[in-house]
């Protein structure tokens, strides 16, 4: 009988594995092999930047970078970080949580004294000698000077650095002290930039007065020029590249990992500034930026005073997040409106114009020399000034958050969704022996910024976006 159970046993042992365990054993082995090469071939003290070619004679963030140089802005060191924390939660190896560790801790480096963290870090003893950081202040050291000290809301630069550390803080445990006083400081830092009306700047270097910062509500100005001004706007109450909506997640987010209530008001302070911030009738949406009077302002040449059908979706979601995250009916109450609005405001393409004239509702354009006007025969090429049109997915959310409630769809998102079998398989097909997956890519040149070097590079955001997909199906296949 023994003999029986045994040859059973073996027969068992020697049977062939099913094709989803043999992929799922791929997905996960391609995961150690790309990350094991981008932690030590790619990393720079911990930190990365956006593409590199091949050799690594050429490498970049939003510009050119030195060796020494890691980036912030998405999809630079945060974003990388957070893909390692997805495969670590998803395999439980700490190869990945150690990368992630490793990404906190060239941030912790680079925090600056004002609390939060410029576009780059540059780790070359003399370069980095132009900011004033944190750790200068904790070694007494409290006068910036002539150095950098601006923390950037921009691009979700600051906000993806505090959710990385956030989050490793939470996987260590809260035991890293660097880490967690990192934590707490960019987060009290932002707490101070925030206006007396929930809203923040898009750059800070210090605290502004609360008594230059009337609380209003939004409303149309008299009159707007249409030549650029050239006003300084940094101080303005700035949603352009979602910058409040970003700093509106991460407190959220640092509520539900801290469980502090000065997070959660500082969130719903923010929501509460987008209630102020939406324009009244014929154009219940949102400006990319307001002066101090709440007005649509100018900020850049190129962004007028007027009604943004890009940002304007951005403020909805974070809306429907600050509903889903605490329940209050109040955030609700801007977006049918809003969505009114956009319905009727979509080009015939079904796309948005990124601006429309106030209170016509004409879109704007600029030709190439930077002039307004109605026409799009003429757009410069660096920025979108048609977007891409979310009606329907934000009308969707609503509907489902009125029909189904919030907790059906917060137990949803717990779950993870599966990721096809083919596109996993070709993810891992495309890395290449030494551990990178390769493609055709431009790199800025020195030497002609009209004419870019064509190579090939490794992509950061290729990365992360390969490391999480295949993250999301090892983790669906360990869902019960």
């Amino acid at each position: 009988m023994h003999k029986i159970v045994s040859l059973f046993l073996l027969m068992l042992c020697s049977a062939p594995l099913h094709s989803d365990e043999i992929l799922h054993q791929a997905a996960v082995e391609t995961m150690v092999k790309a990350t094991r090469y981008f932690r030590s071939q790619v990393a720079t003290n911990g930190g990365y930047l956006w593409l590199y070619q091949s050799d690594f004679t050429r490498r970049q963030g939003e510009g050119i970078a030195s060796p020494t140089t890691i980036w912030v802005q998405p999809p630079g060191t945060p974003a990388v970080g957070m893909a390692f924390l997805r495969a670590y939660e998803a395999t439980g190896d700490t190869l990945f949580l150690n990368g992630a560790v490793e990404a906190a801790q060239a941030l912790v480096w680079g925090q600056l004294s004002s609390g939060g963290w410029d576009y780059r870090i540059d780790f070359d003893p003399e370069a980095s000698k132009n900011w004033h950081y944190r750790r200068d202040v904790e070694q007494g050291d409290r006068t910036t000077g002539e150095r950098r000290n601006r923390t950037t809301l921009d691009d979700d630069n600051t906000q993806s650095a505090l959710r990385l550390l956030m989050r490793v803080d939470q996987h260590l445990d809260f035991a890293d002290a660097d880490i967690h006083r990192a934590v707490l400081y960019g987060l009290e830092s932002l707490l101070k930039a925030q206006y007396p009306n929930g809203a923040w700047p898009q750059r800070y270097s210090e605290w502004a007065d609360p008594s230059q910062f009337p609380i209003k509500k939004a409303h149309y100005p008299a009159t707007w020029s249409r030549q650029y001004p050239k006003e300084r706007y940094l101080a303005h109450y700035t949603f352009n590249d979602n910058a409040i909506a970003d700093v509106i997640a991460t407190m959220i987010e640092a509520h539900k990992i801290y469980g502090d209530e000065r997070w959660r008001r500082a969130a719903e302070r923010g929501g509460d500034f987008i209630i102020l911030a939406q324009m009244p009738d014929p154009q219940p949406a949102w400006a990319q930026q307001y002066n101090l009077a709440m007005e649509p302002a100018w900020a850049r040449r190129f962004e007028p005073p007027a009604i943004t059908g890009g940002e304007s979706f951005g403020v909805m979601q974070i809306l429907l997040e600050l509903y889903l995250a605490y329940g209050e009916p109040r955030f609700l109450a801007p977006i049918p409106p809003a969505l009114a609005w956009a319905k009727a405001a979509q080009l015939p393409d079904g796309r948005m114009a990124r601006f429309y004239e106030l209170q016509t509702n004409r879109p704007l354009y600029f030709t190439k020399e930077y002039a307004l006007t109605y026409s799009d025969a003429d757009l410069p090429t660096h920025y979108a000034f048609k977007v891409g049109n979310r009606t329907d997915r934000i009308e969707s959310l609503y509907q489902r958050i009125l029909k189904e409630g919030r907790e059906t769809i917060l137990a949803e998102r717990a779950q993870v969704r599966p990721v096809a079998a083919e596109q996993i398989q070709a993810i891992i097909d495309t890395l290449d022996p030494a551990g990178r997956w390769l493609e055709e890519g431009r790199l800025r040149n020195p030497e002609d910024r009209h004419a870019p070097i064509v190579t090939q590079v490794i992509s950061c955001r290729t990365f992360n976006r390969n490391l999480t997909l295949l993250s999301q199906y090892v983790a669906s296949q360990n869902q019960p």
